[in-house]
């Protein structure tokens, strides 16, 4: 499929775009259930990097399914080519020197190590954001759960779809606790990872 395509190089490479930056580039994989606050979380990350003059990005599950991921559904193998499509966009971030959010539930194991795979060490950072199903279910507000649970929606991850946690994330996330902290944790990881100062 890729004969006679060539990776054409620029002029400007990755570490030259970091330098304009003033920072590092990475990907942070927030996985987790269906309510679990990955993307709360993210978008609140995002506020407080570009309050510190981050170039940062959110890739969000539902956004890219009105474009790059519509003609995907949410069987298995559907769900493969999401995230291995979203993989590769992410990756295109890092090259660009930016802080990419990802916020996909993701629910494979052997997926997010595909995705993983993708980038040179240091630069992926899986994201464990926990909480339980109970608590998930209660902050439902699209009512994805319910309807699920009726047999409205198949494939649903968590009731009847599997999800395979993270078994070494770079953080695992309790959710349940103040959004400030879970941002303050995110944060002191990027600090701590030399990608932010």
């Amino acid at each position: 499929m890729t004969e006679n395509v060539y990776f054409q190089d620029g002029q400007i490479g990755r570490a030259d775009r970091e330098k304009l930056n003033g920072h590092k580039s990475a990907a942070l994989w927030f996985t987790g259930l269906s309510g679990a606050g990955k993307t709360t979380v993210a978008h609140n990350l995002e506020k407080r990097l570009a309050g510190m003059g981050c170039k940062i990005y959110v890739l969000d599950g539902d956004n890219v399914r009105h474009g790059l991921c519509k003609d995907l559904g949410f069987s298995d193998i559907d769900r493969v080519e999401n995230i291995r499509r979203v993989g590769e966009v992410a990756k295109l971030f890092v090259d660009a020197g930016t802080v990419v959010l990802c916020s996909f539930i993701s629910p494979f194991r052997s997926d997010r190590e595909k995705v993983r795979e993708l980038f040179e060490e240091g630069d992926f950072l899986e994201v464990y954001c926990t909480a339980s199903l109970d608590v998930c279910e209660d902050r439902d507000v699209k009512g994805l759960y319910k309807r699920a649970r009726s047999g409205e929606i198949p494939n649903f991850t968590g009731i009847d779809s599997p999800y395979e946690a993270p078994e070494n994330p770079e953080i695992k996330l309790d959710t349940t606790q103040e959004l400030d902290a879970c941002v303050d944790e995110m944060v002191a990881l990027l600090k701590g990872r030399g990608i932010i100062e």
